[in-house]
């Protein structure tokens, strides 16, 4: 029998994170482009950064038909979007606001796209989505170490995507990111709370 859980935050409720979720203003719209493998991870930071941020929303899929309208918005306006993603040709975010010669322009209505899932899901989002391609693409280069040990993680100091999406908007709006870390180690904790002694030791 599947455990009672919040409508709200998803999480059991026994465990329920709403009155730890804060709420969050920014400028820039955020769109999380998730792997369906993502959707119902317990460990997973997409839905919680979504209920904490006052404009940011999930879309769920693999392929360009599952992102049909997002495409459309992208092909028809590329320079509106920016795309948070290690690339070869990515810029440094940290960069974006301090050099004139990076194109596009950020104004407050530029839309942050990420991509949700392990980063070997990440990229098969990347590879089976090249309209993606054709935005700006910014990486990572000082971002803060990553603070959610439970769930690991193939890349060097790989963020959660909660983590990841409160970096972009500092470097992009001076965000505070501290409420959002902080509902994360609520998260964490409450992980670790429910694992067996034997497994807790590994994190």
């Amino acid at each position: 029998m599947s455990r009672v859980r919040c409508h709200r935050c998803l999480r059991p409720q026994s465990h329920c994170l709403c009155a730890d979720i804060p709420s969050c203003s920014h400028q820039h719209p955020v769109i999380i482009l998730q792997h369906p493998s993502e959707q119902q991870h317990a460990k997973g930071t997409a839905h919680l950064a979504c209920l904490a941020l006052d404009n940011a929303k999930i879309i769920v899929g693999e392929t360009a038909t599952d992102f049909a309208e997002l495409k459309q918005q992208v092909e028809l306006n590329p320079d509106q979007f920016l795309l948070i993603y290690p690339s070869e040709t990515s810029q440094a975010i940290e960069h974006k606001m301090n050099s004139s010669n990076i194109r596009p322009p950020v104004t407050d209505s530029t839309t942050i796209l990420l991509l949700d899932g392990t980063w070997r899901k990440a990229k098969k989002l990347w590879h089976l989505n090249p309209w993606l391609q054709q935005l700006a693409q910014f990486h990572f280069d000082h971002a803060p170490k990553g603070q959610y040990k439970i769930r690991k993680t193939s890349v060097d100091s790989g963020l959660s995507t909660i983590e990841a999406i409160g970096y972009a908007l500092n470097q992009l709006e001076m965000f505070d990111p501290t409420p959002l870390v902080e509902v994360l180690h609520v998260l964490a904790n409450q992980q670790l709370s429910a694992m067996p002694a034997a497994v807790k030791k590994r994190y």
